[in-house]
């Protein structure tokens, strides 16, 4: 099954370091029955894309918690086995929790198929999402407009053996 784990570029630096996603068990994003009835689609690359964008969001809720991580969203798509990560019955159909399952465990950093960033030219728009995202939660619509123009930068794919490049150790 394939996740998607949400992080910042320090959460990925350490990641690097340490050579594992997570301590587990820990939050990812796939392809769930729930998100498969949300999103009306058969297609599964529809589908998993659905999914990288549930867990950019999660993302953006680290980095409106870190306001020292660079402002620009993280995600590592990883294959897991298929009991490695379980939705919840009770919160799959919860908007707040579309596509979100639980990884047992720490995922080996090496079993990663890519690594999905925010362009340079989206850290204004990703900055200004995530300081606007409590009152966007809230109800206010022009705090809403501020994370979907976020959510309008398309996430970047970066090979595995880009990572030292993406932290800054190369």
């Amino acid at each position: 099954m394939r996740v998607y784990v949400p992080l910042t570029l320090p959460g990925l630096a350490e990641a690097h370091e340490t050579g594992e996603l997570g301590t587990g068990p820990f939050v990812a994003y796939a392809v769930t029955p729930a998100l498969r009835e949300w999103y009306s689609s058969d297609d599964i690359e529809e589908l998993e894309y659905a999914a990288l964008g549930r867990a950019a969001l999660a993302s953006l809720r680290l980095l409106a918690v870190d306001p020292d991580a660079a402002r620009r969203r993280v995600v590592v798509a990883v294959d897991v086995a298929d009991g490695a990560a379980t939705a919840d019955p009770d919160r799959g159909p919860e908007p707040s929790a579309l596509g979100e399952v639980r990884v047992a465990g720490a995922v080996r950093l090496a079993k990663a198929a890519s690594v999905h960033v925010d362009a340079d030219d989206a850290e204004a728009a990703v900055g200004a999402a995530a300081g606007a995202l409590e009152a966007a939660d809230g109800g206010d619509d022009d705090a809403r407009f501020v994370v979907d123009e976020a959510e309008d930068h398309e996430l970047l794919w970066y090979a595995t053996q880009e990572i030292p490049h993406l932290v800054g150790l190369a």
